[in-house]
């Protein structure tokens, strides 16, 4: 029966080979032998090519070609500027033929690449390319560099591949961006004795490439270029050879009946039975293994094999197949083998997948991101790889991304989005205003072709973004557990690494997240999150929607989640737990050793890593895993293997007596806290009488788990990662919609110009046609990349996900609020992520999508409001930082009509403390921020005070569009009402808190006199002297807040006249004295005819432009204008 198989073993053999004897076991060793013997070259001789010089194995030189300071990874292949212009070449150099090598470019930021001689010297300033017999092509600023520089190639970006070629036959050079020619770019090489040219690449500080010169299949080889490296040729083709077999025996079978081979499709293929196919194919794999761990082999045969698998079936059928020849990697490669070969495997998938240029139907991209689904769903091979590999060894969070295409028509946008839109804005006033002019039906017709490409585009990306979604669907499985821990245990461990490192930015720098890779990350973990938080939901129907999900307080305190040295609300951990140990244990069970209290204390002032064995000496009652202890101690308990986790967590001792009966000392609960890589599923989930993450709950907190614990630790690593960089990046890619805005601008100017333009001067109607054709194309380029940058970041989808964890923070917020003083153990980016998720909502999702239109939109902007309101001035949140965000915070949400009237709906009680809080005395708190509040309450009230231009700039530049705006008034009535009240109220509120105004308005007024006196003085001497913009700044804040503590003073006359012009109360005439004095003061220095004021505001210094009469005049009218109408009436 053996020999059936000999036609699908052994298809390489010729006629001419010898006679075939009957294949069997004991001369099949010898078959593959003879199948796989390759004329060998002498691969010993393969460096010594002729044309090239230096070692056979191409890498970068790391010991003497290098200038400035450089990162370079351990393959000596990547690098990453770590100066202002640091260089470095190759080991190989070529004097003769035709070469290639390829750099992958990872960020496109400034670099020059190409070749140079040995005899190039460079420098911080000057690279390759700036210096003769070194060439370089720039594809940041487009252009070729040899000591001069003209325009040349196109703009590169993150993700494209550039293929460096020399011809030293004909003295060329040339390039090529993602297989794409840009030309000949010199010619007339210098050649000859001693010319010998090496790869060379010159970088600025952060920017980062990889380099392939054959070590791996090049992506785009060119016909007659050979690569730097040369290929294994001999190992190829046995590996291919061997493939070939393998593949034979997946497709075909030994019919039992008819006892004759068929073919079958190998997605069917069962690895049980069959004894004779498995052992034949251990022979294959005793000699395919060591092959299938080479870099070269693995993705020039592995990978092009499983790729095809995937392309050629259904996804199903693929999956099958790639489930098979896992099976069989496993079983038949020692699992050192298994594992360098999926290392391989997946680093090349990565780079694949990363490298592919964007084609209209995104195929490369799902093609890859398939193959990686397939290769994850099998088990054995997911753990080890989110064990060792996906976020130790590669930036694995490149799965999650969609890199946007800076070149439109190379991604076949203009034929998915072949009519261009852009927003014809006629107002001036920001986004805040609305269109004067309607639509004409032309424009309707091309914002509704416009809107149907964007559709089309968007639903191509989101068949890439469900798959990415699966990914994490896989890595997020808890009910693998079978002979080991569930996947979702060893992913949480490596997120929280993961987190750790991009927190405090400490971690290799290549490793750390760019924050484009964080926002898509981001939303396919939420994707994921929701899903099984709902799932848990269907099956456990006491547990939570994930519309309602939150993170228990007790998270924070009780040391089950490493948060790293990030700042809690209170300070910082350990002083917490010394300030709060007496509410730990009576509010949460919660006792704290004072032995480790003491250790703790000693740990936050030793900043150097103990020794071993100094840290084994360390008292460690606490250190225990959550059971019952026997006494005496455990000998493990005091293992120096334990050592110290975390600075600031493992040192605390924290001991939990259970709750739910009496307590006596015996049944006391010691538990440590543990670093994520020491825990195991029973310290995240719990078990019997340990409640894992949920330990220490206060009475407030329900006792039935919303969800599974693990996933309130991903929920808590998600509002974590939209803190470190996602907020930031969802600002940055506003850019563009700004740039639209800002070409339609100039295309509109320049269409009016060329209306009114004689037809008589064809000079300027010529410029005119030019400058609009550019800002035509300009714009139709934009508006494509707006509506791929709308598909990937804003669209609604995204911006639920947003409002989903604005959501998830209130809660937080409220629920940590309940436990009084445990609040302070909350990390600050709580409360940072519910301002910032707000704002990005309401600033950076529209104008196609607004925030009115979320579900509970009126209800959230209430919740946020009272959050803000209570803890802008909660004695609980000491850090000036965060206290500074919730003061600016709610100085935003009283500018604008729906968010204060979310202010006033919050219940009266908290109303009036938040009054009662911005009322309080000046002194001895950020002041300013106080009063920009209770100004903007009065705008719209005051003498004069309902412009949103500046008038006195009117009069000058009407036109000018740049003019400061101003926030249109809304002033409330109501929280006026609460501050009038309150200043009735005793009889001290009133007086300390005018007093502090007058003082502030005396300090800010003298020190803007101080200033304006300076910058006068400078101005009149006869040398060319410029003013500090600095100090032209500071003049102009100083002036702002003058008139606006006149402001607070005439809110005040007019809503308590009495305050001042009530006789019978003892401060009355003090007060007015006093504010009679500055008035008088402030006219004194405003009035006079020529004066120091006057010479200044005539002088109109750039950023001096609110300093005017108008304002602080008006302002001090409206103060007198009170006073006077109110005394005759009050005697």
């Amino acid at each position: 029966m053996f020999d059936l198989w000999q036609d699908a073993l052994l298809p390489g053999l010729t006629a001419s080979a010898l006679p075939r004897k009957p294949l069997n076991f004991q001369n099949l060793p010898e078959h593959l032998d003879q199948l796989l013997h390759v004329e060998d070259e002498d691969e010993e001789s393969q460096g010594q090519v002729e044309g090239r010089l230096g070692p056979s194995t191409v890498v970068l030189d790391h010991t003497g070609g290098f200038e400035g300071l450089l990162l370079v990874d351990d393959d000596l292949l990547g690098v990453i500027g770590h100066s202002n212009f640091g260089t470095i070449r190759s080991t190989t150099c070529v004097y003769k033929g035709k070469w290639v090598y390829e750099v992958l470019i990872s960020s496109q930021g400034l670099m020059q690449i190409g070749w140079c001689t040995i005899n190039c010297r460079f420098n911080q300033e000057e690279g390759v390319g700036d210096t003769h017999n070194s060439y370089a092509y720039d594809g940041n600023r487009v252009r070729k560099w040899n000591v001069t520089t003209t325009n040349y190639g196109k703009a590169w970006a993150a993700g494209d591949i550039v293929s460096c070629l020399i011809d030293l036959d004909d003295g060329t050079l040339s390039f090529c961006l993602n297989g794409v020619s840009l030309g000949t770019a010199f010619e007339n090489l210098s050649r000859g004795l001693g010319m010998a040219y090496f790869p060379a690449i010159s970088l600025s500080f952060k920017e980062s490439v990889a380099f392939n010169f054959g070590s791996r299949p090049l992506r785009y080889p060119v016909a007659g270029y050979r690569p730097l490296q040369d290929p294994p040729h001999a190992d190829l083709v046995r590996a291919q050879k061997l493939l070939g077999c393998f593949r034979a025996v997946l497709s075909v079978e030994l019919d039992p009946v008819e006892g004759r081979l068929v073919e079958k499709d190998s997605s069917e293929w069962q690895l049980q039975g069959q004894p004779t196919v498995l052992l034949t194919l251990a022979h294959i794999f005793h000699r395919f293994a060591p092959l299938l761990r080479k870099v070269y082999l693995v993705e020039a045969v592995l990978m092009s094999f499983l790729r095809g698998v995937v392309e050629a079936g259904s996804p199903a059928q693929a999956q099958s197949v790639v489930r098979q020849v896992l099976d069989l990697l496993w079983l038949f490669m020692e699992d050192y083998e298994v594992q360098d070969c999926l290392k391989q495997l997946m680093m090349s998938l990565l780079r694949l997948y990363r490298f592919s240029p964007i084609v209209p139907d995104l195929g490369l991209q799902i093609h890859y991101l398939r193959l990686t689904i397939a290769i994850l769903r099998h088990e054995k091979s997911r753990k080890f790889l989110l064990s060792n590999v996906l976020f130790d060894v590669l930036r694995s969070v490149v799965f999650f991304y969609i890199k946007s295409p800076l070149r439109v028509e190379e991604a076949g946008l203009q034929e998915l989005i072949p009519t261009t839109w852009w927003p014809h804005r006629s107002g001036r006033e920001g986004k805040d205003s609305k269109d004067v002019k309607d639509e004409t039906a032309e424009e309707r017709v091309r914002r509704r072709a416009y809107e149907r490409g964007c559709q089309r585009l968007k639903k191509r990306i989101e068949v890439v973004e469900e798959l990415q979604v699966q990914i994490l669907k896989l890595l997020l499985n808890n009910k693998d557990d079978n002979g080991g821990e569930a996947s979702r245990y060893i992913f949480l461990t490596k997120f929280r690494k993961f987190l750790q490192e991009n927190a405090s930015g400490r971690g290799n720098m290549s490793m750390l997240c760019p924050p484009e890779y964080m926002v898509c990350f981001l939303h396919r973990l939420i994707s994921a999150l929701r899903y099984y938080w709902d799932e848990y939901k269907a099956s456990n129907p006491h547990a939570a929607f994930s519309e309602e999900a939150y993170i228990p307080p007790q998270v924070f305190y009780n040391g089950k989640v490493d948060y790293f040295d990030l700042q809690r609300l209170g300070g910082l951990l350990s002083h917490l737990r010394k300030t709060l140990k007496d509410d730990l244990a009576s509010k949460a069970n919660i006792l704290i050793d004072p032995l480790e209290l003491q250790a703790a204390t000693m740990d936050d002032l030793d900043e150097d890593e103990e020794p071993a064995p100094a840290a084994a000496q360390r008292p460690m009652q606490a250190l225990a895993m959550g059971g019952v202890l026997p006494l005496p101690r455990p000998s493990w308990l005091s293992s120096p293997t334990l050592g110290r986790a975390n600075r600031f967590l493992s040192t605390a001792a924290v001991s939990l007596m259970t709750p739910r009966r009496p307590l006596s000392t015996s049944e006391k609960v010691k538990v440590r806290t543990l670093s994520a890589e020491q825990r195991t599923r029973e310290d995240i989930e719990g078990s019997h009488w340990n409640e894992g993450l949920l330990l220490g709950r206060p009475p407030e907190e329900p006792e039935q788990p919303l969800t599974e614990n693990s996933l309130l630790e991903v929920l808590d690593g998600a509002v974590m990662m939209y803190n470190l960089s996602v907020h930031q990046q969802l600002g940055k890619m506003v850019g563009v919609s700004d740039d639209v805005n800002e070409y339609a601008m100039a295309l509109r100017d320049t269409e009016d110009k060329l209306r009114r333009c004689p037809k008589r001067r064809n000079d300027i109607l010529a410029e005119l046609t030019k400058s609009q054709k550019v800002f035509s194309e300009k714009l139709d380029h934009l508006s494509r990349r707006l509506a791929w940058v709308h598909a990937t970041v804003y669209s609604q989808e995204k911006m639920l996900d947003i409002y989903w964890l604005l959501r998830v923070c209130l809660r937080t917020v409220e629920h940590g609020d309940r436990t009084g003083s445990l609040f302070a153990f909350m990390p600050e980016f709580y409360l940072s992520v519910a301002i910032n998720s707000y704002s990005a909502l309401k600033n950076y999702f529209g104008p196609v999508h607004s925030m009115e239109e979320l579900p509970g939109y009126e209800e959230t902007l209430t919740r946020l409001a009272a959050i803000l309101a209570k803890h802008f001035a909660d004695t609980r949140i000491v850090g000036t930082d965060i206290r500074d965000s919730l003061m600016q915070a709610l100085a935003s949400y009283v500018c604008y009509p729906h968010s204060l009237r979310a202010v006033e709906r919050i219940p009266e009680e908290q109303r009036v403390a938040m009054v009662r809080s911005l009322l309080a005395p000046y002194e001895q708190r950020p002041w300013a921020q106080t009063n920009w509040i209770l100004v903007r309450l009065w705008r719209g009230c005051g003498f004069g005070y309902r412009y949103t231009r500046l008038p006195h700039l009117l009069k000058t530049k009407p036109e000018d569009a740049n003019l400061p705006s101003l926030q249109k008034p809304c002033p409330s009535t109501l929280l006026q009402q609460h501050m009038a009240e309150l200043l009735r109220e005793g009889p001290d509120v009133a007086p300390s808190f005018l007093n502090s105004v007058l003082n502030q308005l005396n300090w800010a007024f003298s020190e803007f006199i101080g200033m304006i006196q300076e910058i006068q003085q400078a101005a009149e001497r006869l040398e060319r002297n410029f003013v500090d913009s600095r100090q032209l700044k500071v003049c102009a804040t100083c002036f702002d807040l003058s008139v606006s503590l006149l402001r607070v003073l005439e809110m005040t006359i007019t809503l308590v006249p009495d305050i001042f012009l009530d006789w019978a109360r003892p401060t009355s005439e003090m007060l007015l004295r006093r504010l009679a004095q500055l008035l008088n003061q402030v006219l004194n220095r405003v009035t006079a005819e020529r004066n120091l004021f006057d010479r200044v505001v005539t002088l109109r210094l750039p950023g001096l432009e609110s300093v005017d009469h108008y304002p602080i005049l008006v302002a001090v009218t409206g103060i007198l204008v009170r006073l006077l109408a109110h005394g005759p009436a009050s005697g």
